[in-house]
């Protein structure tokens, strides 16, 4: 990665719907998915809203390391993979990441929820990209 701040790589993302999120099994090998994000400017991080029971939620439970990179629904890189660490939020920040996501996608991510329900209950992932 080249040596631009995350800040850069952030505003770099906003103008994408969707972000492909790469996570490791524990053999290592990587799972990409695409999904949507919001983006915490005040505390250069990355959020995304998800289940409990979903994959990549369990490879991030055995492997904090993650990759990202804006694409398409599909997702189909449109730019640079940058790498990062990915937590779970605080239902503080979780709350937050809610806000924005109606925000951002709005009807759709309100229907989105009635569809995942049988995936467990709403978890955030913070990602903060590395320097």
């Amino acid at each position: 990665m080249s040596s631009s701040s995350p800040s850069n790589w952030i505003s770099s993302l906003s103008g994408h719907a969707y972000i492909n999120l790469e996570t490791f099994r524990r053999n290592g090998q990587a799972v990409a998915t695409p999904v949507w994000f919001t983006i915490d400017d005040n505390n250069k991080m990355i959020y995304v809203v998800t289940r409990t029971e979903t994959g990549k939620v369990k490879r991030l439970q055995n492997n904090s390391k993650v990759r990202i990179v804006p694409c398409g629904m599909r997702g189909q890189p449109k730019g640079e993979w940058l790498n990062g660490k990915a937590t779970f939020a605080s239902q503080e920040q979780l709350e937050i990441a809610l806000k924005q996501r109606n925000k951002k996608y709005g009807l759709k991510a309100r229907l989105s929820g009635l569809f995942s329900r049988t995936k467990g209950d709403l978890i955030g992932i913070t990602i903060s990209l590395d320097h």
